[in-house]
């Protein structure tokens, strides 16, 4: 595949300290395989969708075992550039552009309403192989914030994207395009959020099938956040997985209702 153009989300990986579970459910709920280990780069290790790169697993750095959580990663020409910029707009980078290997330079920062993301100059690893909306596959990315103004003013500036914004103004929701793609969804957290709930990126994955998925998840002790519900988009699920790490399962081909109608943000 082609470099992503930048601003795309281009990849996702996630750290648990057991590895090996990790691995179990996931390849039980989205049906990866999981490629070998390398103890140069930390363990990190190559998950896939029907043989296609599709997000990695990895295990915590020794004194940086956090909360399991995933990343996703967006394409960028020159990290150092995009992480000026991350600064430059009012976010945060929370670890400086590092080079991996051959396979390119990576960087973490955090959006002035406090969700994490990174940021990817690939080199010999473009990020991933998966179709959009194939099953396993990466599928779509939604920040979800309390301080939407914010927010939808720091993407902008630092990738080179155009904004849309639903008409029903009875939900507060925005959509970042690139190349006349839209790549990335915006959702302001609302009283249905608890409050102790922080800002946060949702990575959602493709399914054949959302509650065969959740019952899958649940059943390998995941939790259920959220769902099953339907969408003109897919039917989909938020879950967590046994070691906290929350995202999204949705499938594609089961919609309900018309597309809504957006305009561009003033």
């Amino acid at each position: 595949m082609a470099v992503q153009p930048e601003g795309t989300p281009c990849w996702a990986d996630a750290m648990f300290v057991d590895m090996e579970g990790a691995k179990s459910f996931y390849g039980d709920v989205l049906g990866w395989t999981f490629g070998e280990s390398t103890s140069e780069f930390g363990n990190y290790t190559q998950a896939y969708a029907d043989g296609r790169a599709a997000a990695a697993v990895v295990p915590p750095m020794p004194g940086a075992e956090g909360a399991s959580a995933w990343c996703l990663y967006f394409a960028s020409p020159d990290a150092a550039a995009t992480a000026e910029k991350v600064r430059e707009s009012g976010g945060e980078v929370l670890m400086e552009p590092m080079r991996v290997g051959d396979f390119g330079t990576m960087a973490l920062a955090r959006d002035p309403g406090g969700a994490v993301f990174g940021i990817w100059q690939a080199g010999s690893h473009e990020g991933f192989e998966t179709e959009m909306g194939a099953p396993g596959g990466y599928c779509w990315g939604q920040v979800f914030t309390r301080r939407p103004e914010q927010v939808d003013a720091f993407y902008p500036a630092v990738f080179p994207y155009t904004v849309r914004k639903f008409d029903d103004e009875s939900m507060d929701f925005a959509m970042f395009d690139v190349a006349g793609q839209t790549v990335l969804g915006r959702m302001a957290m609302g009283e249905d959020f608890p409050p102790e709930v922080p800002s946060f990126l949702n990575v959602y994955f493709a399914v054949p099938d959302c509650d065969a998925a959740v019952a899958k998840a649940t059943e390998r002790g995941g939790t259920l956040q959220y769902g099953p519900m339907d969408s003109p988009f897919g039917r989909f699920a938020a879950i967590s997985d046994p070691q906290g790490a929350s995202f999204a399962v949705i499938d594609v081909t089961t919609t309900v209702g018309a597309m809504p109608a957006t305009s561009p943000a003033p």
